[in-house]
């Protein structure tokens, strides 16, 4: 009985398993010729092409236009510039926005969406499809349709917009003495809107850089063993700085601002400055080589001294209110290099003796893609630090830069 049982589960099985296999093989046959009878795959869009009239070509994807230059990213030789009279011929797959010169472009404007081209360095716009397109006369900017889009029609998000440098550096001493130092800087700007052909709404800067160093040194000759003589000293070096300021334009050129800024620096016995401050800023000079900008503000400022031995001998904390007054400046340089500089003012009125100034300027060239070198110098002056210390602390850096776009 016992056999007969388990010959009819066997055979139960095998035609079980039997019934999967070919249940399995079915929809292997099955699937493929589902996937011929779906919907085609999306075809890949074709990469934006540049004739130029000596013959050469460049692919890639057209990013912008502004006036007789146009902005084309290349995988092979990056971001470039190219000027319109020297364009035989582009096609561009993507959407853009042309503004002309004489054109006026308010927020929440409304335009028709377009296909560009170029042909003998004039600028052709037209909805897609069409066989012929309109010149575009006069064009001062070709903007693709999201950043119009983002920019004109709705309020940028809180991460849109910033650009900026992150510079760093280290070095490192090994013998007698050892000792290291590192550098490191953020220097972050968002100007809103990004798109250049609209008013200033608002702009925003964020600045952080710290100079951390330690250098250790025996004491030549050593001091006798058992003594209570220190067999080695030991100097650290920390400077750090980091401020914030809000711009909220009331004209193109003319701007409410609000500020406030922490610095550390050992070598003038500053334990922490804090400087909170509002006021007022114009733009002096503004076209595409350079900008200068002239601020002026009120601010509270509390200053806390380091320590120094006997603590009687040490400055006592303060509060100050004062006054500042400061100007900024950028300019494009040749190799799309850039130059910045800075200088401020501060008088307290409340202490006048405590007055202090700063001032920076920082050189950075592009090398590969985002990456860079750069060069600064910043020096700040306190007239009045704690006992023992400086006025002045000055600063060059040489380091490498990432650029933020």
């Amino acid at each position: 009985m016992m056999n007969i049982f388990f010959r009819t589960a066997f055979r139960s099985g095998r035609r079980t398993l039997l019934t999967a296999m070919f249940s399995l093989f079915a929809c292997l046959i099955s699937n493929p010729v589902q996937a011929q009878t779906g919907p085609p795959p999306t075809p890949k869009p074709q990469p934006d092409v540049i004739v130029f009239k000596n013959g050469d070509q460049l692919t890639g994807k057209l990013v912008r236009g502004i006036g007789n230059s146009l902005f084309f990213k290349s995988d092979v030789a990056g971001e470039v510039t190219v000027s319109l009279d020297k364009v035989k011929e582009l096609r561009s797959e993507g959407s853009f926005i042309v503004v002309t010169k004489d054109e006026k472009v308010e927020r929440k404007a409304v335009k028709e969406i377009r296909q560009v081209a170029v042909r003998d360095g004039v600028v052709f716009a037209g909805t897609a499809g069409e066989e012929e397109k309109t010149a575009a006369k006069n064009p001062a900017y070709i903007v693709d349709e999201d950043t119009f889009n983002k920019d004109v029609t709705s309020n940028p998000g809180p991460f849109r917009g910033w650009t900026g440098t992150i510079t760093g550096g280290a070095t490192n001493v090994q013998g007698t003495e050892f000792g290291e130092t590192y550098i490191a800087g953020i220097a972050l700007i968002r100007a809103i809107p990004t798109a250049p052909f609209l008013p200033p709404r608002t702009r925003t800067v964020y600045n952080l850089s710290e100079t951390y160093g330690k250098l250790t040194q025996p004491v030549i000759p050593p001091p006798p063993a058992g003594s209570d003589l220190p067999t080695k000293n030991v100097a650290t070096t920390s400077i750090f700085h980091t401020d914030f300021q809000h711009n909220k334009y009331f004209t193109p050129r003319i701007y409410a601002l609000g500020l406030f800024a922490f610095d550390h620096n050992l070598s003038q016995g500053m334990s922490l400055q804090q400087t909170y401050g509002a006021g007022v800023g114009g733009t002096v000079i503004q076209n595409t080589v350079q900008q200068l900008d002239l601020m002026g503000d009120v601010n509270y400022q509390r200053l806390n001294y380091i320590a120094v031995i006997p603590p009687e001998d040490s400055l006592p904390n303060a509060d100050l209110i004062g006054v500042s007054f400061g100007e900024t400046y950028k300019r494009a340089l040749p190799m799309k290099s850039t130059l910045s500089q800075t200088l401020n003012y501060t008088q307290p009125l409340n202490t006048p003796s405590k007055y202090q100034a700063s001032g920076a300027i920082l050189y950075s060239v592009p090398v590969y893609h985002n990456l860079g070198v750069s060069t600064s110098a910043s020096d700040s002056f306190l007239n009045v630090p704690q006992h023992g210390y400086k006025k002045n602390s000055f600063q060059f850096v040489l380091g490498v830069t990432y650029n933020l776009r």
